[in-house]
């Protein structure tokens, strides 16, 4: 019996190296580490307290939260505030603000990559003046948040590394021209690989512009953008390798092919 009972104990968790202890850890939600995680033991807790924990921050949406928002946003720049500037990859959803931008921007000095979804908090002077900040940017993903060309600008100017830029919409709002964001991005980022705008819908002079600007582009959604013409739209695919377009031109190709 005694053998029995020794065979089913579990692992102690305690005996783990603290680099795996760090792995597992990073495994998990932002909040989670923050308001539980690090409550379960000492060892845990300063494990929780190394910079280097958090390089990457994923701060998602918490459903049915016990904290009220700004006390969210709070804990999202605390977390940001213990990377000690070794912040390299952020995600976060819901709970940016301006303030939240200015956290990241006086911490973040290494950062490469930015997500923000569904972000509402966050305004053109907020994001432009983090950006400013952030030069190392390579990668920036700006899902259903509102910003306009002022930002964009300010993105491609302030960060010449960035290869990678994604902005989804949900639906045109009067503060967000296509046509002045494609031409912001034409004019600001020549060296753009991967260009995703869907939701937005670009203009003939937008897109031709992109495709002019941005010599090493790889791939390009722009699959709602409904009005190209026959020449642009052939230009867009000899020129593009991976290239996403509306429905009625993939219609239109098939029917072609047909």
């Amino acid at each position: 019996m005694e053998e029995e009972s020794e065979s089913t104990t579990g692992p102690n968790w305690l005996d783990l190296p603290s680099d795996l202890t760090e792995n597992i850890l990073q495994r998990l939600g932002t909040f989670e580490i923050v308001t539980s995680a690090c409550r379960v033991c000492p060892q845990w807790l300063n494990i929780c307290k190394d910079p280097l924990m958090w390089c990457i921050i994923h701060m998602s949406y918490v459903r049915k939260s016990p904290y009220a928002f700004q006390n969210l946003v709070k804990i999202c720049c605390n977390v940001i505030k213990r990377s000690c500037g070794h912040l390299e990859n952020i995600d976060i959803e819901y709970y940016c603000t301006n303030d939240t931008l200015k956290c990241i921007a006086d911490n973040g000095s290494h950062l490469r990559c930015m997500w923000l979804v569904s972000c509402l908090g966050i305004t053109n002077k907020g994001f432009s003046e983090a950006v400013r900040k952030l030069p190392r940017l390579g990668e920036v993903n700006i899902i259903f948040c509102i910003i306009s060309e002022v930002s964009l600008e300010a993105l491609g100017r302030s960060c010449p590394l960035l290869k990678l830029l994604k902005y989804h919409a949900w639906y045109p709002t009067r503060s967000c021209n296509p046509e002045k964001m494609a031409l912001a991005i034409a004019e600001t980022m020549p060296g753009l690989c991967h260009l995703d705008m869907k939701g937005h819908n670009l203009s003939e002079l937008g897109v031709r512009a992109i495709i002019d600007k941005c010599p090493v582009l790889e791939s390009l959604d722009i699959s709602d953008c409904h009005y190209l013409s026959e020449d642009l739209t052939k230009r867009c695919i000899d020129q593009i390798k991976d290239l996403q377009l509306s429905y009625r031109y993939k219609c239109k190709q098939m029917r072609q092919l047909l």
